[in-house]
């Protein structure tokens, strides 16, 4: 199942042209293995940041029984690896080093552990309803996907380097080799494999999760929106979590006031280029643990019950969901775009960054 395709960019220089392309070609031979499968998700071209740091997965595999990442790389003519994991390749019979697609997909898997097991409370059940699971003790893997009209030098190169480099048009291949997908009904009598699996709704928790989590460099084009919102309400419908488990995906268009009809019903106009907060500084919403009192170090957070923050001082869960100052209203929600979270009252059409 594609949970997002490729994001196309505006790109000039060959290079960028060259690499845009394999990452194309990739995305193509993964739609046609397993869109339709539901136990595997692919998305490509993720993005996402976590305890300060930014990471871009060409494409990112969420199966059964683990990941696998694959960091994709245009490469025309020759590409060599020696003994000290150092890369060089040919171009126009000029040689030049070259940054390890490797060791760049090692780090992009580390930042995607910690965010995983950061968030794991929110994402997965508890095993028999007692102790929480988590991802470590999952397969973990990571392949890179060179070019089809690459030579690959691989009598010098390293075999565990080998291992993990595929031509494009043999990737899904060796995906399957990894994946090793059994029927259900095998899954269960089968003694020799010891894997623990996710269930389907584990599985499509952690893609809504990653989903939500994915940081679109387009986002502030408005006349991107409308498109990204069809896409984000189609990955909502086609995973069908219940609504506890479902994150708000719906980006903001643009920043909204509600005006009250006759009825009493409320209608979403585009906001005036008046600031829409007439409150005193005083009255603003102030975002703090409810146990403490900290208001400044804790950690934004989504859960079944939605946005809340989690204090780095005692360990407890706030949530973000404040009364209105303006109205006092409790008709409120909290809506993220990016690293923003604002509060919005729906009666009164106050809304206020408070992260």
């Amino acid at each position: 199942m594609i949970l997002k395709t490729k994001t196309l960019q505006m790109t000039k220089t060959p290079q960028t042209i060259a690499g845009q392309k394999q990452e194309q070609d990739v995305a193509f031979f993964l739609r046609r293995a397993f869109k339709d499968n539901p136990e595997v998700l692919v998305i490509n071209d993720f993005k996402f940041s976590f305890n300060d740091e930014t990471a871009q997965i060409d494409h990112l595999i969420v199966y059964t029984y683990g990941f696998v990442l694959i960091e994709s790389k245009s490469i025309k003519g020759h590409v060599k690896v020696n003994n000290q994991g150092e890369w060089t390749r040919s171009y126009n019979s000029q040689w030049s080093g070259m940054s390890s697609p490797i060791k760049q997909v090692e780090l992009q898997q580390a930042l995607l552990k910690e965010m995983f097991m950061h968030h794991r409370n929110n994402i997965l059940s508890k095993l028999l309803g007692i102790k929480q699971q988590g991802f470590n003790g999952r397969c973990w893997h990571y392949l890179c996907a060179v070019s089809s009209n690459a030579v690959i030098d691989r009598k010098t190169m390293p075999k565990v380097i080998s291992d993990k480099l595929y031509k494009t048009e043999f990737l899904v291949d060796e995906l399957k080799n990894i994946m090793n997908l059994k029927h259900k009904l095998l899954r269960l009598v089968s003694v020799t494999d010891t894997r623990p699996d996710f269930s389907q709704r584990e599985l499509n928790s952690i893609g809504q999760f990653l989903i939500s989590q994915h940081i679109d460099s387009n986002t502030q084009q408005v006349d991107t929106a409308p498109a990204q919102l069809k896409q984000t309400q189609a990955i909502a419908n086609t995973l069908e979590l219940e609504p506890e488990l479902k994150p708000e995906l719906q980006p903001v268009l643009a920043p909204t006031n509600h005006l009250v009809q006759s009825n009493g019903a409320s209608v979403a106009t585009l906001a005036p280029l008046l600031p829409v907060n007439t409150l005193a500084p005083d009255q603003l919403p102030i975002l703090n643990c409810k146990y403490c009192g900290e208001s400044t170090q804790y950690t934004p957070m989504y859960g079944k019950f939605g946005y809340y923050i989690n204090c780095n001082q005692c360990s407890k869960n706030t949530s973000m969901k404040l009364p209105c100052p303006q109205c006092q209203s409790k008709n409120t929600k909290v809506t993220k775009r990016k690293e923003t979270y604002t509060l919005n009252c729906v009666d009164c059409g106050f809304e206020k960054q408070i992260i």
